[in-house]
């Protein structure tokens, strides 16, 4: 290939990324400022963040929640381009997941084999299931509808990455609400809506965003 046809390409391209950048930042603002009102606007934050954000139980579970959010969304940015391979941006996503492993291990050998049980079920199991899907659907749509106007490869990874994305998104900001910060509980109650949500976006991606 000629040198001045391959800058020709690139600059035909160029835009064309531009775009799709562009409109996945639009994407992950309007969702995430719909979801956030949604928590403010229902059952708000909770009343004693002020104090318990200085525990390392609450500190861990809104700095995990935030990194899967932000290590899911660089993923997603990448998945709409029909050349992208954002592998490498999802095997970072192990990241979260250690470190969560590492918090649960660490609650097991603090806490008595007694109280594990209550830990893991916490006081609000179903609200958790219920309001981190709720809040992913904002965000959820708006990236599918971003997506729509992209070629991705794979369709229904694409979707799964915007479900994954939109759930940590929802996880990040339902921490700041939930009252129970065992990593326990995060380990069955957060990992089971993030994977609702993942799933559904696999599925609406397959009907959605296929060429």
């Amino acid at each position: 290939m000629k040198t001045d046809e391959l800058i020709r390409m690139m600059a035909e391209d160029a835009p064309v990324k531009r775009g799709l950048t562009r409109q996945m930042a639009s994407a992950l603002l309007a969702g995430t400022g719909l979801s956030a009102v949604l928590l403010l606007a229902t059952v708000g934050i909770r009343p004693d963040m002020a104090s318990a954000i200085e525990t390392g139980r609450v500190m861990f579970k809104i700095g995990l929640t935030t990194l899967f959010a932000v290590l899911a969304c660089r993923a997603v940015f990448e998945i709409g381009r029909p050349e992208a391979t954002p592998r490498h941006r999802l095997r970072l996503l192990a990241l979260p997941l250690i470190t969560l492993i590492v918090g649960v291990v660490s609650e097991l050998a603090l806490v008595p084999g007694g109280e594990w049980i209550r830990r893991m079920t916490g006081g609000h199991p179903t609200f958790c299931l219920f309001f981190i899907p709720v809040l992913s659907l904002a965000p959820l749509m708006a990236f599918l509808l971003a997506l729509k106007n992209a070629a991705p490869a794979e369709p229904g990874l694409a979707g799964a990455v915007a479900g994954a994305s939109s759930a940590g998104l929802a996880s990040a900001l339902y921490a700041w609400h939930c009252p129970d910060d065992s990593p326990l509980f995060m380990a069955v109650w957060y990992s089971l809506a993030i994977l609702m949500v993942t799933v559904a976006g696999y599925f609406s991606g397959r009907r959605l965003l296929a060429w």
